[in-house]
């Protein structure tokens, strides 16, 4: 099942999942297709990105901010990631993207994408940083601001030194490449 078919499915059984609150997970369910491999007959690492694209649509229509989102002119979007791979998962084998969002600072979120597979075992973990872009006000929400927007009354974490080192590489990658380095 290529990404449209697995889109609709997660959209169409989000409201049986419940609302998303901070601090849930989004746990989907797939198996790995013949469309998902590569030449090792395993995961395609592009295919681990798309699939955490479902679980960060699943919280953003599961929390409201898919709805928000359109009435207001925002627009979420995913700033960097950071991907380990620990265990490959095979053709046919089924696994878990199991997503949350781990805290924010600023405009900032930090999201976590942890790859099951069926015995428990964790194949992979993505850490991604993302941002909700104001269009009409061109300029990144802040999460705040987006929290009390969907009704939410909560403070972020103090973020990890993982964490913080993981912000201050985008960072530092991002002003690189917007110098032209």
């Amino acid at each position: 099942m290529y990404v449209w078919p697995r889109l609709a499915r997660m959209a169409l059984t989000a409201k049986s999942r419940g609302p998303y609150k901070m601090g849930d997970e989004s746990r989907l369910g797939f198996r790995c297709l013949p469309t998902d491999i590569d030449f090792n007959v395993h995961l395609n690492n592009a295919r681990y990105m798309m699939l955490a694209d479902l679980g960060r649509i699943d919280i953003f229509i599961r929390a409201g901010l898919i709805a928000l989102a359109r009435k207001k002119g925002w627009a979420p979007m995913l700033g960097g990631l950071q991907t380990v791979y620990v265990r490959e998962i095979r053709l046919w084998r089924r696994f878990e993207v199991v997503s949350s969002i781990e805290t924010w600072e600023g405009t900032q979120v930090l999201g976590s994408h942890r790859f099951v597979l069926d015995n428990g075992e964790t194949a992979a973990l993505m850490k991604t940083t993302a941002g909700v872009y104001d269009r009409a006000g061109r300029r990144f929400i802040d999460i705040q601001e987006l929290t009390a927007a969907l009704g939410y009354d909560i403070k972020p974490r103090a973020p990890t030194a993982a964490e913080q080192a993981f912000m201050a590489s985008h960072q530092g990658l991002r002003a690189a490449v917007k110098s032209g380095g």
